[in-house]
C-alpha cells in the first residue's frame, strides 16, 4: 500500500494528501515504476509541456530536459516590451527584479553624492539624470538577457521554445496560437505545467485607464516630474523611493495606517521614519483615490475619498497582482481555481492528474527564487524519481527601498503567536558610513528567538545592503542556528553586520504569547 501511494505521487496523483519523504529502500522501486510509465508516452508529442516562460517555467523545463524528458516551453513573446511586457524570462527579467534593481542603483547615487562633502569632497553634485539614456541602456541589457534565455539557458538544455499563447484543450493537450503566423496548432503531453505568472491589479474607478503599473513604467518616454504612487506593498514602496531618488516629486497614497502589511511592525515603522526624515516623498496614509482626471495639458488630478486633489504627470498603481488565468481554458480539463489563482499541494499538483502549477499563479509566495525552487523540485519529482516537496519556511526576502528592509523567518507578531515564548533583541544605531558625515540616517536590526529551542526564528534588518547581509543570515536560520551559535560567531569589524552577533541583552520577551517588558 505504501509503495503504491508513493508511485502514484511521482506520476502525479490527483489527491491532496501530504506525503512524507521517500525511504531509500523504496526509492529505486518508485523510480523504476515512473520511468517505465514515461517510456510508454509514445501517444503524446511531449513528456512535458510548459505554458509560461517565467522563472518557474524556465527552471522546470530545463531540469526536466536534463532528466531526459522531451520538453517544450510555450511563451507568447520572446523579447521584452509591449504588449505583453513579460517575455521569456518572466516578470523578473523583463519588468520586475532586474530592471527595477537597475533603477534602484541609479536612484541611490544622489544620496551617495550628498554625503560626499562630509568626507572632504567639496562641490560634488549628482548632475542631471538622463531618463532616455538610462532606458536605452536598460533595454539593451534586458534584450541581452532575453537572448541568453533563448539561446543558452533553454537552447543548450534541449528545450523546444514555441512563441505563442497556450491554452488547455482537455487534460493532455494544449492549443497554441502562434504569435507570428496567427495559426493555431494542438500539442499533446503526458504532463502539463501552468506557469503563466501574475498581472498588476487596478481597481475599477473613474479614470483608471489613465494610470500605469509596474509594466509600463519601464517604457515611459519621459520621466514624470510629479508622480502619485498608489499602494502600500513592496512594489509601491520601491518605486516611490526609486522615483524620489531620480528627482521626481512623489506622493504615496495608501489606504491603511502603515505600509508593508505582513512585515515586522518595527521594520515598517522604522522605514516610515526614515522616509519622512530622509526623502521628499509625501506620505499619505488612510488615503484612497476615487477618481483620476486627465487635464487639458496632459497632466492628471487624483481625487481621494475626502475630496483632496493632487496634481501630477503620472499615476502608478501598485495595489496587488492577480493570476493570469484568463484564456487558459482551464475548465476544459477541470482544473480548480480560486479567485484568479490555481491552488496546488506541496508537490505543485493541481486537482487534475498530470497538470501542475508553479510560481505566482499559485498564490503561495510571489518571489522569483521561490518560483525557481518550485519548478526545480517539481521536475526532480516527476522526471528525476526524487521526492521533493516545496519548502516555503524561512524564505528570505528584501524590500529594495532606501534603506533596504531584509528579513528571513517570522516577524515578532507571527513568532509570538506560533512559538508563544520568545525573546526579542533589537538595536537601532547610526552606521559608521552615515555617522561620520553626520547624516541622520539610522539602521535597525532585530533577532527573534524561540525560548523552547533557543533557535533564531526571525532575522530582520533595515540598513544599507540589508539584502546582501540577510542572505547569509538565511543560511544559518534555515539550518536551525541558535542564539548561542550567533553569540559564538566572531563579528567582522568594523561593519554594521557584526551587530547581528553582538546583541547580548534582550529588549523584551513574550510568555505564552503575551509581551513582558
Amino acid at each position: 500500500m505504501r509503495i503504491a501511494m508513493l508511485a502514484s505521487l511521482v506520476v502525479s496523483a490527483a489527491t491532496f494528501v501530504p506525503r512524507t519523504s521517500l525511504r531509500r529502500t523504496l526509492q529505486s522501486s518508485v523510480v523504476s515504476r515512473f520511468m517505465s510509465s514515461t517510456e510508454q508516452q509514445g501517444e503524446y508529442d511531449y513528456d512535458f509541456l510548459v505554458i509560461g516562460g517565467g522563472s518557474g517555467g524556465v527552471r522546470a523545463s530545463r531540469i526536466a530536459a536534463g532528466h531526459g524528458a522531451k520538453v517544450a516551453l510555450i511563451e507568447p513573446q520572446l523579447q521584452h516590451g509591449a504588449p505583453n511586457y513579460s517575455a521569456i524570462g518572466g516578470t523578473c527579467v523583463n519588468v520586475g527584479c532586474v530592471p527595477k534593481k537597475l533603477m534602484v542603483f541609479a536612484a541611490r547615487y544622489p544620496g551617495e553624492v550628498g554625503e560626499a562633502a562630509g568626507y572632504g569632497w567639496n562641490g560634488a553634485t549628482p548632475g542631471d539624470f538622463d531618463w532616455k539614456k538610462f532606458m536605452e541602456y536598460k533595454d539593451t541589457e534586458i534584450t541581452r538577457l532575453n537572448n541568453v534565455y533563448n539561446n543558452f539557458v533553454l537552447g543548450n538544455a534541449g528545450v523546444e521554445i514555441i512563441e505563442g499563447f497556450g491554452a488547455l484543450n482537455g487534460k493532455n493537450a494544449v492549443d497554441v496560437h502562434m504569435t507570428q503566423s496567427g495559426e493555431t496548432k494542438t500539442l499533446t503531453a503526458k504532463n502539463i505545467l501552468v506557469a503563466v505568472g501574475g498581472w498588476p491589479f487596478k481597481p475599477d474607478i473613474p479614470g483608471i485607464e489613465h494610470s500605469i503599473t509596474s509594466n509600463e513604467i519601464f517604457y515611459l518616454d519621459e520621466q514624470p516630474k510629479r508622480m502619485v504612487v498608489v499602494g502600500g506593498g513592496f512594489i509601491a514602496l520601491e518605486f516611490a523611493t526609486i522615483m524620489d531618488g531620480l528627482g521626481t516629486d512623489v506622493t504615496l497614497m495608501y489606504r491603511g495606517d502603515l505600509f508593508l502589511r505582513g512585515f515586522d511592525h518595527d521594520m515598517r515603522a522604522h522605514l516610515k521614519e526614515e522616509m519622512e526624515n530622509n526623502s521628499s516623498i509625501n506620505l499619505q496614509f488612510n488615503t484612497n483615490p476615487t477618481e483620476i482626471i486627465k487635464n487639458d495639458d496632459g497632466s492628471f488630478t487624483v481625487v481621494d475619498e475626502s475630496g483632496n486633489r493632487v496634481e501630477c504627470d503620472a499615476v502608478m498603481y501598485a495595489t496587488g497582482r492577480k493570476g493570469k488565468i484568463e484564456n487558459l481554458n482551464l475548465d476544459s480539463a477541470g482544473v480548480h481555481t480560486e479567485n484568479s489563482f490555481i491552488p496546488v499541494d506541496e508537490y505543485s499538483r493541481t486537482n487534475v492528474p498530470g497538470i501542475f502549477a508553479v510560481g505566482d499563479i499559485t498564490d503561495r509566495i510571489a518571489l522569483t527564487p521561490v518560483a525557481l525552487m518550485e519548478g526545480h523540485r517539481l521536475a526532480d519529482t516527476v522526471f528525476g524519481g526524487m521526492d521533493r516537496p516545496v519548502d516555503h519556511e524561512y524564505v528570505a526576502q528584501t524590500v529594495f527601498t532606501t534603506p533596504e528592509i531584509a528579513t528571513v523567518g517570522y516577524s515578532e507578531e507571527e513568532a509570538a503567536e506560533k512559538f508563544k515564548d520568545i525573546t526579542v533583541y533589537k538595536s537601532r544605531f547610526r552606521a559608521m558610513k552615515h555617522s561620520f558625515p553626520k547624516s541622520e540616517t539610522y539602521s535597525m536590526f532585530k533577532l527573534i528567538v524561540d525560548d523552547t529551542t533557543g533557535k533564531v526564528v526571525g532575522v530582520h534588518a533595515a540598513t544599507d545592503g540589508a539584502g546582501e547581509m540577510v542572505q547569509g543570515m538565511a543560511i544559518a536560520v534555515k539550518m536551525g542556528a541558535t542564539k548561542a551559535d550567533f553569540d559564538n560567531t566572531i563579528g567582522i569589524h568594523p561593519t554594521s553586520a557584526e551587530e547581528m552577533v553582538t546583541m547580548r541583552t534582550p529588549s523584551y520577551s513574550y510568555k505564552n504569547g503575551v509581551k513582558v517588558e
